[in-house]
């Protein structure tokens, strides 16, 4: 602890006492180590490699353990809000990082004896641990983006992680039409990242595809707030309102002969635009919504328009009929 602590004197962290304290919330939570998920794709599973730790196991847990691998410590409380926004982006990527580094996380709260020795000012404060000795730290809720790259600096540069590996393999799965295992694979992935949005997505486009509109919803509901805006999640929530739109046959060839009988009646064009793409008719359903930009641009509101965005938001990007979609609106709207 000497050497740790002569360490600490030094400046040795990045950034220890270059902040004021985090100032106190009123949430009551706090971020102790995540629950572990079932082991992924070979990955050691998150009990393996997140523990909360204390005064007593300081030394087992970290100065211990790090001659083995690398151990990051997480000092926090739970009245800390940057420290809620770090937890989880340190669990993630020590998660990626697959048994090379491990993470114990220090409620500071509980073990004010530990933060003595550590002379902990402000919080999250973390520090990284090698041989029983102290080699790096930071201060302040990072982004993922740096987290990722501190943790880099310990263990040299990591390959995919575990999480980015299946979602390849869920998609591959789902492109090949092996639903199941599709369906499996974004399962587990939830299970490591509860708030990966890709495989919530990805669960509820399958749920969709089976025509459990319902298990879908639910599905969707479990994406955080601040990623709701998600490419992915836009493009399921297109995918439902399609859905809802479906008509039966018969209700999509009475409009075929409304509009067939008056090209004029752009109401009619819409809700036939509607159908025919519920109906899988992509191409026919933008040709129809295209016409009526063409006659009448702000019909509506610019209903046509509003529409085929929607459109293309449930197709997805790289979709051939989005692309020749997006360059015909584009011709027309700037013509």
């Amino acid at each position: 602890m000497a050497d740790m602590l002569s360490f600490l004197s030094r400046g040795g962290a990045k950034a220890p006492g270059s902040s004021g304290a985090a100032a106190p919330e009123t949430a009551s939570q706090g971020a102790p180590a995540a629950k572990a998920p079932a082991a992924v794709a070979g990955a050691p599973a998150a009990s393996d490699l997140i523990k909360d730790g204390s005064d007593a196991t300081f030394v087992e847990d970290v100065l211990k353990a790090s001659r083995e691998v690398p151990v990051i410590v997480d000092l926090w409380a739970p009245w800390c809000g940057p420290c809620k926004t770090l937890g989880p982006i340190i669990e993630k990527a020590v998660i990626a990082a697959r048994g090379a580094v491990r993470l114990v996380k220090v409620n500071v709260d509980e073990n004010p004896q530990l933060s003595r020795q550590l002379r902990v000012q402000s919080i999250p404060a973390v520090y990284a641990f090698k041989d029983g000795q102290p080699v790096d730290g930071f201060i302040g809720a990072l982004p993922e983006s740096q987290v990722k790259a501190f943790i880099e600096g310990l263990v040299g540069e990591l390959g995919p992680g575990p999480v980015d590996e299946l979602l390849a393999e869920a998609q591959a799965a789902r492109d090949a039409g092996d639903l199941s295992t599709a369906a499996m694979l974004y399962g587990e992935l939830v299970k490591v990242d509860p708030g990966n949005v890709a495989a919530l997505a990805g669960l509820a486009q399958l749920y969709l595809d089976a025509g459990d509109a319902d298990r879908a919803t639910q599905t969707l509901k479990l994406v955080p707030p601040d990623k709701a805006s998600d490419g992915a999640m836009r493009a399921v929530e297109a995918a439902l309102k399609l859905a809802a739109a479906a008509k039966p046959a018969g209700e999509t060839q009475v409009l075929e002969a409304r509009v067939a009988a008056n090209p004029a009646d752009h109401q009619a064009r819409f809700d036939l635009a509607v159908a025919l793409a519920a109906a899988g008719r992509r191409e026919e359903a933008v040709d129809h919504l295209l016409e009526i930009v063409r006659k009448n641009r702000g019909w509506n509101d610019d209903a046509a328009r509003k529409q085929l965005l929607t459109l293309f938001d449930a197709f997805g990007p790289k979709d051939e009929v989005t692309v020749s979609g997006r360059q015909r609106l584009s011709a027309l709207l700037f013509a």
